[in-house]
């Protein structure tokens, strides 16, 4: 079996483009068996380029969708079908794509395709399933802040037992950070250069992360109330910024009111179809890590942190009403997904809908860690966190651990796996509250200036690749902070005044400056798209 990759997209309206990468040999050609309503129709591929050891053919077609198609590559003494189910050598495929992946295309006979030029399909029945993803996206900058870490504002509402600004961080200690901070501190972002945030969640929580949800229709009063989040917005919307908020819609707080009610009343609730229940009465205290999942499912074996049942049409419906009442409500410009991956598929396109119906242009985000091509096929998310890219660059940059081509590998890859709709509004991260500080993680292998370059080569890739930067708090000042919690620690605002780091600092955070400023010039670097 021989080597063979490709991508197909559409970067426009009525417009697909098909990039085939074949070992080199020749002489070669490829074709694009087409099949659809209308009929079938096979179409050469043009010779694009040799480089990086590969052959690349392109095909551009006003066609799109929906339809079933296979490649044909011709070599001296041989011809192949490059299908779903691998390589294929009778003279017609046995199995067929589709586009879109998720598209229902009429079947039709094989003897349709058995002489296609004289049955080619109707232009008119293959007008463009259109993905669309936001087109300011394609312009932001994002800043993603971890709210009760960012800054603190007044009138503060502490929890008790809050301790000093700058305390170490833990995973139950409180240090007064909330959206009044955010407001106050706008200043700062625009002239930073950022154009997007994204808050960390702020709904009602016992925990300082707020990933464990009681309320979701509420502010949490450490944080604000709704009419400062609206404060928020419309202050960020006067200086040209964006603010997506994070949904944690797979799992919920154990104090949650509707858990609560389950854990009193058990099967006689309304709610225990709600959840993922095995056994009740639940115990009032769990021992060994995961001993809970005797009696109900919950993330990882966390007990305060019983998962939802989407199967449930009751809880499908009331999570759409969170989606939309935020948008209505607040103005929010979209809806960062937390492990969007482990919730049933079938909710995503029904959660979509329900957004876009209501803003058109917000941005839809998903947290996956991997290949998450199943999720951008234009009926679910806008783009995810993209943790492969920055994986990449760590690995390249930071810990040495890839060589220069399979760095280069992973980037193209990037590029193929996903469309480019997608692609082109991914959220191109360094760091994030799940992971070490980019600082932290160079200077496991360099000290000083060498670190401080190394994080300046991530930055730069960061910012000249396509998709879109985001930025974690204080990276641009070179925070440190291993794995969680220590990546969560306070915005240290008066490190002006701090003599051993100021200097360092202040320099990358020129850096970063710059950067901003260079993409903002060039078009090229915010819509230019890889052929």
């Amino acid at each position: 079996m021989c080597y063979a990759r490709f991508d197909m997209h559409a970067p426009s309206d009525r417009q697909i483009i098909l990039k085939l990468e074949l070992e080199p040999t020749y002489p070669q050609q490829s074709s694009l068996l087409l099949r659809g309503d209308g009929g079938a129709q096979e179409q050469p591929l043009k010779f694009l380029e040799q480089t990086g050891g590969y052959d690349y053919f392109v095909i551009e077609m006003t066609a799109s969708a929906p339809f079933e198609y296979a490649l044909r590559v011709t070599t001296p003494g041989q011809s192949r079908w490059i299908t779903p189910k691998g390589e294929e050598h009778d003279r017609l495929p046995h199995n067929w794509f589709r586009y879109p992946p998720q598209a229902r295309v009429p079947s039709i006979p094989d003897e349709a395709a058995s002489n296609p030029v004289q049955s080619p399909i109707r232009a008119e029945s293959l007008k463009c399933l259109l993905f669309e993803t936001p087109a300011w996206v394609r312009d932001a900058v994002f800043y993603q802040i971890f709210v009760e870490r960012f800054a603190r504002g007044e009138p503060a509402r502490d929890p008790l037992g809050v301790q000093p600004w700058g305390s170490p961080p833990t995973n139950g200690n409180f240090m007064g950070g909330n959206l009044e901070g955010i407001i106050d501190r706008l200043d700062y972002l625009t002239d930073l250069g950022i154009t997007a945030l994204y808050l960390t969640p702020i709904f009602q929580s016992p925990s300082n992360h707020k990933y464990d949800t009681q309320d979701y229709f509420t502010v949490d009063p450490q944080f604000g109330d709704l009419e400062v989040l609206r404060r928020l917005v419309e202050a960020c919307h006067q200086r040209g910024l964006r603010v997506v908020l994070d949904g944690v819609f797979n799992h919920c707080s154990d104090q949650n009111p509707f858990f609560l009610d389950v854990k009193r009343h058990g099967p006689q609730s309304r709610y225990w179809n709600w959840f993922h229940i095995r056994d009740w009465p639940f115990p009032d205290h769990f021992g060994d890590h995961g001993e809970v999942l005797r009696w109900y499912d919950c993330w990882w074996g966390f007990h305060t942190l019983p998962k939802l049942n989407y199967h449930h049409p009751e809880v499908e419906a009331y999570f759409l009403n969170v989606a939309t009442y935020w948008l209505r409500e607040a103005g929010i410009d979209g809806w960062r997904l937390d492990v969007p991956n482990e919730v049933i598929q079938s909710f995503w396109p029904k959660f979509r809908r329900a957004v876009k119906a209501v803003n058109p242009e917000a941005y839809i985000v998903g947290e996956i860690w991997d290949d998450a091509s199943a999720w951008l096929q234009g009926d679910q998310f806008d783009a995810v966190m993209n943790y492969r890219f920055q994986k990449a660059l760590v690995g390249y940059f930071a810990e040495e651990r890839m060589d220069t081509h399979a760095f280069d590998d992973t980037l193209r890859y990037l590029l193929q796996d996903y469309p480019e709709p997608a692609t082109a509004v991914m959220l191109n991260l360094l760091g994030s509250h799940d992971t070490a500080r980019p600082m932290t993680v160079v200077q496991r292998r360099d000290e000083g200036s060498h670190a401080l370059e190394s994080l300046k080569l991530m930055a730069a890739m960061q910012f000249t690749c396509t998709g879109a930067p985001c930025i974690y708090y204080g990276d641009e000042i070179g925070m440190e902070g291993d794995k969680d919690p220590d990546c969560r620690r306070c915005y240290p605002w008066d490190w002006e005044q701090q003599v051993e780091n100021s200097g360092p600092r202040a320099e990358l955070l020129a850096f970063y400056k710059k950067l901003i400023a260079v993409r903002k010039d060039h078009p090229a670097l915010r819509h230019g798209v890889f052929r």
